[in-house]
């Protein structure tokens, strides 16, 4: 890695309950535990990856201030909606319909390239964003 590559591969996700929350991104979302660890009596983090992702949430306690709940917008983006979405709904995740922006409004339904998205929260009311990526 060059000293001028800058890469995003960690985002700190507060929650409220850390058993939880990784129980949900583990076994609901289907992200893979990277590490589960106590720093000491106070600090805690979790470390999980979506599927197929070179960047990383990390769910703690003691280390950030953020309120439980309040990051809203962090955005995945998938080869197929349909079918991570029936992922999500088969185990138990509360997922919107698709939905695309048309002349500046949400509308219900696939639009075209790079607007097709489907959401959903955490537990705590962390929102996501899926968007479909186009093919090749």
């Amino acid at each position: 890695m060059s000293a001028t590559d800058w890469r995003l591969e960690v985002v700190q996700v507060p929650v409220s309950d850390l058993d939880r929350a990784k129980r949900f991104y583990a076994e609901q979302c289907g992200f893979a535990v990277d590490l589960d660890t106590r720093l000491s009596d106070s600090v805690r983090v979790v470390q999980l990856t979506p599927p197929g992702s070179a960047c990383s949430i990390h769910l703690s306690r003691g280390i950030h201030t953020m309120p439980p709940g309040s990051l809203q917008g962090l955005q995945v983006v998938v080869g197929d909606l349909e079918a991570a979405r029936r992922g999500l709904l088969e185990r138990g995740v509360g997922v919107s319909p698709v939905r695309h922006v048309e002349g500046g409004v949400w509308a219900e339904g696939r639009g075209g390239k790079w607007n097709s998205f489907a959401f959903f929260s955490d537990p705590d009311g962390n929102g996501w964003v899926l968007q479909e990526r186009p093919g090749a």
